[in-house]
């Protein structure tokens, strides 16, 4: 009986899934594709290797002894009856994103300092409104919060704009590459808040990191800082954060929140100053993103026929 290999993305092109085959058939796995979970459900009982997001797929996988989800954050996976088969390795897609997102955290930066969002307002009415007072990354003060490859991805293009320092917080303290001009532990967050006027947030949702900004935090910014997260969204307390920017002190760019999507009724919709996207700056349809994907997981295919350590893989206890 050959092994079996699950594989859920939806709108899977073809020239990636020959590729899998491939890989499959070279160490005697029976691989098959479903656009949808319900699709799968029928051939889970058998599968050992899942590449997809959904936590149901390993719920249902009594036999599974590995899943790679395709996105980086895996906090969905975290839940006490996540898995049927309690000893099944989880790995990520950590990687893939840092190149979408960093481009993301771009656009929506220059979107607020040059006062895009309120000259479309004007347009949209027909109104020739000129002189918004603007602002620039150049000689702006940067704090990432989170140094990996999304941090790391998103400092390289701020660097173009000749930002004043680009500070990193992470929970070692120490400077990937030394690409940072500095990078301070967590504990130091506080400290470097006050002199922060663009806080750029890419963290996992965990225990640690929940509400890690909080009331007190988003005080310690300056007046006129801007606040993007492009992690998770219990890392911000988001009604605190409201609270500032119904107050007209803080600008933010979310593309993360609380409750996902938005409630039909929630206040957040109509916030001022409030940049909303709905969770897309890592959208898998930039097709750098998928290859990186498809990429990493061939990688740790043969790590795992192989008997080698996962890449990536996932301390399902720590959350990262």
């Amino acid at each position: 009986m050959k092994r079996s290999l699950v594989v859920v993305m939806p709108g899977f092109p073809e020239q990636y899934a020959s590729r899998i085959r491939e890989a499959a058939r070279s160490h005697g796995f029976e691989c098959r594709f479903f656009e949808h979970t319900s699709e799968s459900l029928p051939f889970l009982k058998d599968a050992e290797v899942v590449l997809g997001a959904n936590p149901e797929l390993a719920k249902n996988a009594p036999a599974l002894r590995w899943i790679c989800s395709p996105f980086a954050g895996v906090d969905r996976f975290f839940a006490e009856d996540a898995f049927a088969s309690p000893d099944a390795l989880l790995s990520n897609s950590s990687g893939a994103y840092g190149v979408t997102i960093s481009e993301h955290v771009i656009m929506v930066l220059l979107q607020i300092l040059r006062r895009q969002p309120e000259y479309h307002a004007h347009v949209e009415k027909a109104e020739w409104v000129r002189r918004l007072p603007i602002r620039s990354i150049h000689g702006s003060r940067i704090t990432l919060l989170g140094t990996g490859d999304i941090g790391q991805e998103t400092l390289r293009r701020l660097r173009g704009f000749s930002p004043a320092w680009i500070t990193g917080i992470n929970r070692s303290g120490r400077n990937p590459g030394g690409l940072f001009d500095r990078v301070l532990p967590r504990e130091s967050l506080d400290q470097v808040l006050p002199e922060t006027d663009i806080l750029v947030i890419s963290l996992p949702g965990t225990d640690e990191t929940f509400h890690m900004v909080s009331e007190r935090q988003l005080r310690l910014l300056p007046d006129k800082a801007v606040l993007v997260n492009v992690g998770r969204g219990s890392v911000v307390d988001q009604a605190a954060l409201e609270k500032e920017l119904r107050g007209g002190r803080l600008h933010a760019a979310l593309d993360v929140f609380e409750t996902e999507p938005i409630p039909e009724g929630s206040s957040l919709w109509h916030c001022p100053r409030l940049l909303i996207t709905p969770h897309v700056a890592g959208d898998t349809t930039l097709p750098y993103t998928l290859q990186r994907i498809v990429e990493m997981f061939l990688e740790d295919f043969e790590n795992y026929c192989s008997g080698r350590p996962l890449a990536r893989r996932v301390d399902r206890g720590a959350g990262y």
